[in-house]
């Protein structure tokens, strides 16, 4: 995905408080002003929505998620970029917050969104939208979006924009994305005769080589899973996509897993680990367990975005070498999400437009901002893992071309994650609340050794029916 210090809403650890609002003090070197309060823009502007921002409009934002102090090397580029940006809009003032933690934490995002606190560009996860716009929290921001304001808009993977539409209307702009895939821990996959090269790309070879890594004993796992947290509804909600299954049926009113597929899933589970002892002996996992488990070499491969690595080499002392990945067992569809900016609803004409400018000459440039892997290369930052991938055609290879020549790790341990692309799906409605129920269907088959699937799914059916009946 990139570095970074956030992690998507299904995987969210301990909640990190909001330790910071901190004016970017760089900016009155560059000819801005904070004298403003942040809510309003003014002089030189246009409300014409489809006019870019007028470099003499005087605009000041909150902005969720600049880097904190413990990431100096991202927060060392995040000034650099504003100092850039004032090079064109010398009136702006970005006042941006710091999180120590995840830049979303969930208790605190919906809190600011009732209480109407939320900065004037906040950050979001994909599935945040519907909350967002039950909370009448976002601007519509369709017209303001275009060739102009966003050059590489046609670039974009509209799979992804599409996430972030509701009834026609555009609410926000992506920063990230991400496709599930099969992590594995090459060192193991090696001492137990398997090919690093060539990840399990069925279930049956899961097994196999799950059986074959635990046979390595010293308390090594083939494979994991999670079972807590949301995190097991969430890697079975991608284990039924890569089987070309569904969670909901596609009117979005019933419930679509309880059936063999979704049997094959927990049955699957149930044999790797009591028939085969090979997922080991502690579970109730969720995220951050299975990393610290993998980095150890106690773990032989889990379900895991690319961005997984990067937390793990930074937080936990592992190496990039020592990781590949391969597409999702099954191939059918991948679940994909990731990270966007919206724009809080009230804001100015000045302050939306100041808002776009910024986020996508951060964001959303090819060669720059984030993108710009060189300097990402110099900053001993990391550089070679295949996903944040926003973009198509050309500026796709150009972008990942770039990518490979500056990369700081081996980009051929996640050659056959890049070379069987898998279709991405977006998670179901009311993803936390139906993950929330099918973690009883993780936790009971790999907790208890005479579970009953077929009841584990009816129940879970049956609870979900309910939660979409009150959507």
């Amino acid at each position: 995905m990139r570095s970074t210090w956030f992690r998507p809403a299904h995987r969210r650890t301990a909640a990190a408080a909001l330790v910071s609002a901190l004016a970017l003090t760089a900016l009155a070197a560059c000819g801005t002003s904070s004298s403003d309060s942040g809510s309003k823009g003014s002089g030189g502007g246009s409300s014409d929505p489809t006019a870019p921002l007028d470099p003499k409009a005087k605009v000041t934002l909150t902005m969720d998620c600049m880097p904190p102090a413990a990431k100096a090397a991202e927060l060392r580029q995040w000034k650099e970029d504003v100092k850039t940006f004032n090079q064109k809009y010398p009136n702006v003032t970005i006042n941006g917050k710091s999180t120590t933690g995840q830049c979303e934490e969930p208790t605190r995002f919906t809190a600011a969104l009732k209480g109407k606190s939320q900065p004037d560009v906040f950050y979001t996860y994909f599935t945040d939208l519907q909350q967002v716009l039950d909370s009448d929290g976002a601007a519509d921001i369709t017209p303001y979006v275009t060739a102009k304001t966003v050059p590489a808009l046609a670039s974009i993977d509209t799979n992804v924009l599409n996430v972030l539409k509701k009834d026609g209307k555009l609410y926000g702009l992506p920063t990230s994305n991400y496709t599930m895939g099969l992590l594995i821990n090459r060192k193991l996959f090696q001492q137990a005769g398997l090919d690093p090269n060539k990840p399990p790309t069925t279930w049956d070879e899961v097994r196999a080589a799950s059986k074959a890594i635990a046979k390595l004993g010293n308390g090594v796992s083939g494979y994991g899973e999670y079972s807590a947290g949301n995190t097991g509804g969430w890697h079975f909600t991608a284990t039924m996509y890569g089987l070309g299954g569904d969670i909901v049926s596609a009117d979005g009113k019933k419930a679509a897993f309880n059936n063999d597929m979704g049997k094959q899933i927990v049955g699957n589970l149930k044999a790797m680990r009591w028939d085969d002892s090979s997922m080991g002996k502690t579970q109730l996992l969720k995220w951050g367990d299975l990393q610290k488990q993998i980095s150890t070499d106690k773990l032989g491969m889990f379900l895991a975005a690319p961005d997984d690595i990067t937390y793990m080499v930074q937080q936990l002392g592992a190496k990039y070498e020592n990781f590949g990945m391969g597409p999702i067992p099954g191939g059918k569809a991948t679940l994909f999400g990731g990270n966007d900016y919206m724009f809080k609803k009230g804001s100015t004409p000045d302050q939306i437009k100041a808002g776009l400018a910024w986020v996508n000459f951060k964001f959303l440039t090819p060669g720059k901002g984030q993108f710009d892997w060189a300097r990402s290369k110099s900053d001993a930052l990391p550089v070679g893992l295949p996903q944040p991938n926003l973009w198509t055609g050309d500026t796709k290879a150009t972008d990942l071309k770039s990518r490979t020549d500056n990369a700081t790790m081996p980009v051929d341990n996640f050659r056959t994650f890049l070379d069987n692309p898998v279709i991405g799906k977006a998670e179901p409605p009311k993803a936390q609340e139906i993950y929330k129920v099918l973690d009883n269907v993780m936790s009971g088959v790999l907790t208890n050794k005479n579970a009953d699937a077929g009841k584990l799914l009816s129940t879970a059916e049956t609870q979900v029916n309910q939660i979409l009946a009150n959507q």
